[in-house]
């Protein structure tokens, strides 16, 4: 049993899902997704007035933001976050909704047709974080240096975990998902089937991560050797438990990317593009 374990570990090893659920107040985290909140629903009662706005806005997209909001404030506001040491499955679930429910839900919120000009400074900057190279590059970096041995007991031990690692999985969520899904035309000019190659490399660093988890005949993260786990689970156990998470956590995104290939190649039959396959960034 390793110090920290047993200096951290609640005393209820089995709690229930309403205590799991059970939110607390960080104004650092509820203030500003109120703000955007409010935000969005201001543009949204504006665009309703007109029968433009409301094509471009229906009403199911204010629902997804909802929906995304509320996942968001549980994964992050919950009381499931004070088990980060006594459960890796249970953190990875929880990073697993920041970077494969949330952003799509935010990202298929947005209004049709969003127009920004690729000269302003914000187009230029949206230009580069969406750029699909830049995008593979972050997600690439947050999944597997943070969850090689040295970065995660890092993190962990730092207590970078706890803050840091929720808001990184959910940024290049955000910035993977913007590539797959294109909400934003004039500053994204990929592609269906360039989308599709991006999605598909995408997938490859958390089902890489995901195997080695699952497969691994050893605990590999120092701060679960030996730890006090939540349901009588044993570290070996929970560790294979977060590699099923992942890996099916991943399996939508990698769904959707062979569809859009799929899509891809059928328009190549159908003589829409030339016969060469598509780089990523294109």
């Amino acid at each position: 049993m390793t110090l920290l374990s047993m200096t951290l570990a609640p005393a209820d090893l089995s709690p229930g899902l309403s205590e799991l659920l059970a939110l607390r107040f960080d104004p650092l985290v509820w203030l500003p997704v109120l703000a955007v909140s409010a935000l969005y629903f201001w543009h949204y009662a504006r665009a309703r007035r007109t029968a433009g706005g409301r094509a471009r806005w229906p009403w199911w997209k204010p629902v997804l933001f909802v929906l995304g909001a509320v996942l968001l404030m549980f994964a992050t506001q919950s009381a499931a976050t004070n088990w980060t040491l006594n459960s890796m499955a249970l953190y990875m679930a929880r990073l697993m909704v920041l970077a494969e429910a949330v952003p799509p839900l935010l990202v298929l919120s947005l209004p049709r047709g969003l127009q920004l000009d690729p000269r302003q400074p914000l187009g230029k900057l949206l230009g580069v974080l969406l750029d699909p190279w830049v995008a593979l590059a972050v997600w690439t970096a947050v999944i597997i240096f943070w969850n090689i041995p040295a970065g995660f007991n890092a993190s962990v031990v730092t207590n970078t975990a706890a803050a840091l690692l929720p808001l990184l999985y959910l940024l290049s969520g955000l910035m993977v998902w913007s590539v797959i899904l294109r909400p934003l035309p004039t500053v994204q000019p990929a592609h269906i089937g360039s989308r599709g190659w991006f999605g598909l490399l995408a997938a490859f660093p958390m089902m890489a991560v995901a195997s080695v988890w699952l497969y691994s005949r050893q605990v590999l993260y120092m701060p679960y050797v030996g730890a006090l786990c939540l349901w009588d689970l044993s570290p070996l156990q929970n560790q294979q438990i977060s590699g099923w998470i992942m890996m099916l956590a991943g399996l939508p995104a990698l769904a959707l990317a062979l569809v859009q290939l799929l899509m891809w190649l059928i328009k190549l039959a159908d003589g829409e593009q030339g016969g060469t396959p598509p780089a990523v960034g294109d």
